[in-house]
């Protein structure tokens, strides 16, 4: 039987960010995000998000989250969201009585463990976010990096006291196909991603969340990349110190990112390579504050940390260093 927005093929005609798509009532009014500025400015572009940290786990925020990637697709944004899941993997490897091990902060993945990540990120994790954004309307499809080979990855070994150490089944993404991607986004989804990639080697490889969605940002060629985290952004001199860095540049960062500390490696690691890939913007936001999201994106001056291009400085690859696998 035919239910709402469903046709007798069972396919949804396509809607575009702004617009609704079949089932779910008319946006007749202005969301709140609409309202906000420069809402009109970002119009038609997309948005990169990776959702982790407590906003994963604290069933209040999961569903704020939900809302306000839904308020950015009214708004007329093209969000698409990386999620990571580090908590989720462990606990289940828990109760499998599996080993949890780190080295040098990266998780050890052996063929058993990988089985465990592609579960949990891809079963769990993903469906829950999913079903969370369609609580709203039938906005949200979930992949992962396999799929349509979004993400290519090689294997990443370890560092330790100067050493290579191979940490199993951790991947380095190095290519991104954006066609399933674009195609959700035309189609008028928002694209769930999960941080799983294929190898060329055949393997299967669990990839940290904030290293992919950086990757999938730039390959879109996104104008924001918004990293959900645990604390309020970037200190100056922490633990000395709580003061956050609102502000700074490629170049800035790049001097900073042999001194900090590891849980922040990664996602100050990934602003800088979306900027020196062309993403006009990159911002770490507290994900623990409700509606952190909105003002990420939308903020001239809102909270977290936003790292920018350096002025007429031409882009730049940024080499790969040994952070860690915090999401997954």
């Amino acid at each position: 039987m035919s239910g709402p927005g469903t046709t007798r093929t069972g396919t949804l005609p396509h809607a575009r960010p702004g617009e609704s798509p079949a089932g779910t009532p008319a946006a007749g009014t202005v969301t709140a995000a609409a309202g906000l500025p420069w809402a009109e400015e970002l119009r038609g572009r997309t948005v990169v998000v990776k959702f982790g940290g407590n906003a994963m786990v604290d069933p209040a925020l999961h569903r704020t989250f939900a809302q306000d990637v839904v308020e950015l697709w009214h708004a007329g944004l093209r969000p698409v969201v990386v999620h990571g899941g580090g908590p989720q993997i462990s606990a289940m490897l828990d109760r499998l009585d599996l080993e949890v091990r780190f080295e040098a902060g990266l998780r050890v993945t052996t063929p058993e463990t990988m089985d465990v990540v592609r579960m949990v990120l891809t079963g769990q994790v993903q469906r829950e976010l999913v079903g969370a954004l369609n609580a709203h309307g039938p906005f949200a499809v979930g992949l992962s990096g396999e799929d349509a080979h979004t993400m290519t990855a090689v294997r990443r070994p370890a560092r330790v006291d100067g050493r290579s150490v191979d940490i199993g089944l951790v991947g380095e993404v190095v290519a991104v196909e954006t066609a399933a991607v674009r195609a959700l986004l035309e189609a008028g989804r928002i694209p769930v991603v999960s941080p799983v990639a294929r190898g060329e080697d055949g393997e299967v490889y669990n990839v940290n969340a904030d290293l992919a969605a950086s990757a999938l940002a730039v390959a879109l060629g996104a104008d924001r990349l918004v990293v959900l985290t645990d604390v309020e952004g970037l200190y100056a001199d922490w633990p000395r110190s709580t003061e956050v860095v609102a502000r700074l540049t490629a170049g800035e960062l790049d001097a900073l990112l042999p001194d900090l500390a590891s849980g922040m490696l990664p996602k100050m690691e990934g602003c800088l390579r979306a900027v020196r890939g062309g993403v006009r913007a990159a911002r770490v936001v507290d994900g623990r504050v409700p509606h952190a999201l909105l003002c990420g994106v939308f903020a001239a001056d809102g909270p977290g940390t936003t790292v920018v291009p350096d002025p007429g400085r031409p882009s730049a690859p940024v080499p790969a260093s040994p952070s860690e696998e915090d999401d997954a």
